[in-house]
């Protein structure tokens, strides 16, 4: 009877011992599927990116079209004393990626008097500035801000500009049109109107622009017959850059 009580504890701790890594190593395999933590972030993250498309579907904008009137002067120079400040109008175009980033394509023009001194005479007329800028629009973050100041929108720009500028004047002196590259920076604003379905901007931008005769202290007069043309000094020096204060009125699609 010890015997079999003997052999049956034996048979008993020998089923145990084979059993039991089995059922451990189940356990931890268990475990360890169900705690992912690179699962568990991917998660989180894809939750966070849905928040902010729902956030941008709601608030946000996809497209805007304004129109944009303003003032238009010079910078101290050659400009500021023979361009007279003028008005300057055009439209705007803007796409956006996201909340916080867009794209614009801009045009503007204006006409200005203009009046300069050679040698021998006095040129009067007008000059003619139009413009073409690709900007980037990046709008502040203002959720921390208290709601009156929050819907001002406030943005920087910064692009690149293909400016054009064409003399119209009562004398008789042969000028090209200038066709140069240049750069521009800015702030502004923009005020939404119609629950959100449009919106009123005031945009101050700064362009540096240099056109081929700048720092020059002559211009060519003359018929060019014998000799070619003269050369005789102008005053002021017709060099500068360009500033303008805008206001747009758009709609938001």
């Amino acid at each position: 009877m010890n015997i079999l009580c003997k052999k049956n504890v034996a048979a008993a701790a020998l089923l145990i011992s084979l059993f039991c890594p089995q059922i451990g190593f189940a356990q931890s395999t268990e475990v360890d599927e169900a705690f992912d933590p690179f699962s568990d972030y991917n998660e989180f993250e894809q939750d966070a990116e849905e928040e902010a498309d729902i956030n941008f579907f709601k608030n946000g904008r996809f497209l805007t079209l304004g129109l944009q009137l303003g003032y238009r002067g010079f910078t101290s120079g050659g400009f500021a004393q023979a361009y007279t400040p003028n008005l300057a109008y055009g439209f705007q175009f803007s796409y956006f990626f996201d909340l916080q980033l867009a794209t614009s394509l801009g045009f503007s023009m204006g006409d200005h008097n203009v009046q300069f001194d050679s040698l021998t005479q006095t040129y009067t007329g007008n000059v003619n500035i139009q413009t073409i800028d690709l900007n980037v629009k990046y709008y502040f973050n203002t959720e921390n801000v208290t709601k009156g100041l929050a819907d001002l929108n406030p943005y920087v720009i910064a692009g690149v500009g293909y400016y054009k500028r064409t003399y119209s004047l009562t004398n008789q002196l042969a000028v090209n049109p200038d066709n140069v590259a240049g750069f521009k920076g800015g702030l502004g604003l923009e005020i939404p109107l119609l629950r959100r379905r449009a919106y009123l901007g005031i945009q101050g931008s700064y362009h540096f622009v240099q056109f081929p005769d700048e720092n020059k202290r002559f211009i060519e007069e003359g018929s060019g017959g014998v000799g070619g043309p003269s050369q005789s000094p102008v005053s002021p020096t017709l060099d500068g850059d360009i500033f303008d204060f805008s206001t747009i009125i758009g709609i938001n699609f």
